[in-house]
């Protein structure tokens, strides 16, 4: 997902700063006896745009996703979630 918001945004023309653009991922598991499975993934984005692009930026946001391979690979297995930090530079 990283990196397909990468591509979204740069699609968008959204200058961003790609030294301050960072992701933590959070992982629950779950098991029961030996078995053990992702429940869900959350990814936490940090960037920094234009503040006059931000509009482009919540859009490739709401959009990125969907064009993620892994996402829609998981989606109905694992509960993926993200959020952002924007900063406007």
């Amino acid at each position: 997902m990283y990196g397909t918001l990468a591509g979204a945004l740069a699609a968008r023309h959204v200058k961003f700063d790609r030294t301050r653009y960072t992701a933590t991922v959070e992982g629950v598991i779950e098991g029961e006896d030996k078995t053990i499975h992702i429940t869900q993934i959350i990814m936490h984005y940090r960037l920094a745009v234009p503040k006059d692009q931000r509009p482009e930026t919540e859009r490739a946001l709401q959009v990125h996703a969907q064009g993620c391979p892994a996402h829609e690979s998981v989606k109905n297995a694992i509960d993926v979630q993200w959020d952002a930090d924007i900063e406007e530079i």
